[in-house]
């Protein structure tokens, strides 16, 4: 299924379909960023002030920020982007596809030869393969400024020592890694969420249970792929 919303890609520009495919990314992008907005902030304030707390019993608190702005680049902004994501966006595909399974829509695209994966696939693949690198950057943006803040109002490190720490050895790899990580997680919350809905079965049960599954499935797969790519690039 996936490699054909693949292969549908280069048709998802014309004029009846450009419009899905710029819903979507307003879906995916502009409605989460409340929720991202707050896990970013914190997510950056809680690694700040862990790791200041057992650098400062070396005099080092100072370099809370090349530790959190790695941390975020590599592992926690494509992380918990993906999480959230898959919580909120792939929720919902796998819910409205289910339920246009069980209403038999699906079966009425098929009957006006229009093919599910094209119409419905593809524009959510699209959206989520472009938002989930900018919404990781934004992610990652926020938890070096939240950061900032812990290690400016609790553990005495100055906004230009902390930001000169993350500028200075934060290496261009690390964003790199950290966005090839969001695109991926972006392919696998798609196929996990279109496949779960596409084969919801028994009415609202069977559409409750896919929507289960698909967040089940995106985190476990995000957790695993996430490892599996950072082995790859730092090994």
């Amino acid at each position: 299924m996936i490699g054909e919303a693949f292969a549908y890609i280069p048709l998802a520009f014309g004029k009846r379909t450009r419009h899905e495919v710029l819903f979507q990314m307003y879906t995916t992008g502009i409605k989460s960023l409340g929720v991202i907005t707050i896990v970013a902030l914190f997510i950056g304030m809680i690694l700040a002030l862990q790791t200041g707390l057992e650098l400062r019993r070396f005099n080092q608190e100072v370099s809370i920020g090349t530790a959190v702005t790695v941390v975020m680049m590599r592992e926690m902004g494509p992380f918990m982007t993906g999480l959230i994501i898959a919580a909120s966006v792939g929720s919902a595909i796998a819910a409205q596809m289910g339920t246009m399974v069980v209403s038999e829509e699906i079966a009425a695209l098929e009957i006006m030869s229009i093919n599910p994966v094209r119409f419905l696939v593809t524009p959510r693949l699209i959206a989520l393969i472009v938002m989930m690198p900018i919404l990781t950057v934004y992610t990652n943006i926020l938890g070096v400024v939240g950061g900032a803040v812990v290690g400016a109002t609790q553990l005495g490190v100055a906004f230009n020592a902390y930001f000169d720490n993350a500028i200075r050895y934060a290496d261009n790899k690390d964003l790199y890694v950290g966005l090839l990580k969001a695109m991926i997680f972006g392919v696998i919350i798609t196929t996990v969420a279109c496949h779960q809905g596409f084969g919801a079965t028994e009415g609202a049960v069977g559409v409750g249970q896919a929507t289960r599954r698909t967040v089940i499935i995106s985190f476990l797969t995000i957790l695993v792929v996430g490892y599996m790519v950072t082995r790859l690039f730092y090994s």
